[in-house]
């Protein structure tokens, strides 16, 4: 047994953290980890938990995690506050995604106290992971509301290749110095980047330009097949003594980070819309354009109110306001999902596997394999259930982007979810 005891950032918000029982080595029990469908939730209503690798170096490797204290449930030990809200952060490693021995595990206790338990604050903390340099496996997040039992889980991997890591860099906000935790940013946030391997050294950036066009339906003949754009410019940044590359305020594209030696690279990519969120008109807009016709979507961007546009259509297709609601909800919180999950060189809701679940839902079940993923509605095996391959694209800078395999006959199913949608009727997988 060993003692992981959390080693915490400067936090947003106060907290308590505890060290619980602690699992590890060869005697660890084994599980089932097939089914993955449970990565993906069903909205934005999951219990929201982010978390990314960094190693500081060759040896010593930390999970940060992030917590919204409004996703969580706080309680009074009576009369009054403080109020208090308890989540078990574990980690569980294995040496495949799909793989049913458990590695190695450790969990910690978050308690947060507070007397407006309905107060918007970031929970943000760390914990050791220990690894065998050399070694690729994967790690399995999980964070559980105590006082609510509910439980979200994020599925992270490991690389083997220092050089082929991008885990070697962090994004961070350079007011305060904490991890961010995506590495697609809006436009006109200032970042920095954290690589203490990096300390003193010359990095070389790429800036490539941001895809454009939409994914093709499933059933297409032209998929559109995507590949990395060359670099339109590049320049150099020297990292200071703490490892730190400051890159300002950066404009929209992609930028790749290398240092000496590195094969693959660190990539952020600025996108000039309101990611990850539907926040305006023309976030609501553009994911419009998978159940609207050419002339609809014209229309409607031509409209002198974008916002009383996309709202009639919505009202025309559930013919009430509070299935427009329900239906607005539903679909755009499938956008936002979508570009949590799945975001490459481009937003989540414009990928591949952003298409399929915005239009089909969150599958009954998803194997993941090292080239891809396969996703199926429905009971396996059964006639009526619907399949989605995903295979992994070859890139310079992300291993997240997948390509589905179309399919001719998938037209059929993809024109009645459609309809669906544009009668305002939801299917909820």
């Amino acid at each position: 047994m060993r003692n992981n005891s959390p080693r915490w950032n400067k936090c947003i918000a106060p907290l308590v953290a505890m060290p619980l029982l602690l699992a590890c080595g060869g005697s660890a029990p084994s599980v089932q980890r097939d089914n993955l469908a449970y990565l993906y939730g069903k909205g934005p209503s999951t219990l929201r938990v982010q978390a990314r690798v960094y190693h500081e170096g060759t040896e010593r490797s930390l999970i940060h995690y992030k917590l919204n204290t409004t996703d969580l449930l706080y309680k009074s030990d009576g009369g009054g506050g403080p109020y208090k809200a308890q989540v078990r952060i574990t980690y569980s490693t294995y040496a495949e995604a799909n793989a049913r021995h458990l590695l190695d595990s450790a969990s910690t206790l978050v308690i947060d106290k507070n007397d407006l338990p309905g107060e918007e604050r970031e929970l943000i903390g760390t914990m050791e992971l220990r690894r065998k340099p050399g070694t690729s496996f994967t790690v399995i997040v999980a964070a559980r509301d105590m006082n609510r039992d509910n439980e979200s889980k994020v599925l992270l991997t490991v690389d083997a290749d220092p050089a082929a890591s991008p885990q070697y860099y962090m994004p961070i906000d350079p007011m305060n110095g904490l991890p961010l935790f995506s590495d697609h940013l809006p436009l006109g946030r200032a970042v920095s980047v954290r690589c203490e391997r990096c300390a003193g050294d010359s990095i070389q950036v790429s800036r490539l330009p941001i895809a454009t066009g939409l994914p093709t339906p499933v059933f297409s003949g032209d998929p559109r097949t995507r590949a990395d754009a060359p670099p339109d410019s590049s320049f150099r940044l020297v990292a200071d003594a703490n490892g730190r590359i400051d890159l300002g305020t950066p404009a929209v594209g992609t930028y790749v980070l290398k240092a000496a030696g590195d094969s693959l690279g660190f990539a952020l990519h600025v996108l000039e819309n309101a990611y990850p969120y539907v926040d305006r008109a023309t976030d609501m807009l553009g994911p419009l354009r998978y159940i609207t016709s050419t002339q609809e979507y014209e229309r409607m961007a031509a409209a002198e109110d974008l916002r009383k546009a996309v709202e009639r259509f919505w009202l025309d297709a559930t013919g009430d306001r509070e299935r427009a609601r329900e239906a607005i909800r539903i679909y755009y919180g499938r956008v936002e999902n979508a570009n949590r999950h799945f975001s490459a060189g481009v937003e989540g809701w414009r990928s591949d596997r952003g298409l399929v679940h915005i239009i089909f839902g969150t599958p009954t079940t998803i194997y993941r394999g090292t080239n891809g993923e396969t996703w199926i509605f429905g009971e396996e095996n059964n006639l009526m259930s619907l399949t989605f391959n995903f295979t992994r694209r070859r890139s310079a800078f992300t291993g997240n982007d997948l390509v589905l395999q179309r399919d001719p006959m998938l037209k059929g199913a993809w024109y009645r979810n459609v309809e669906s949608w544009r009668n305002g009727r939801v299917y909820q997988n």
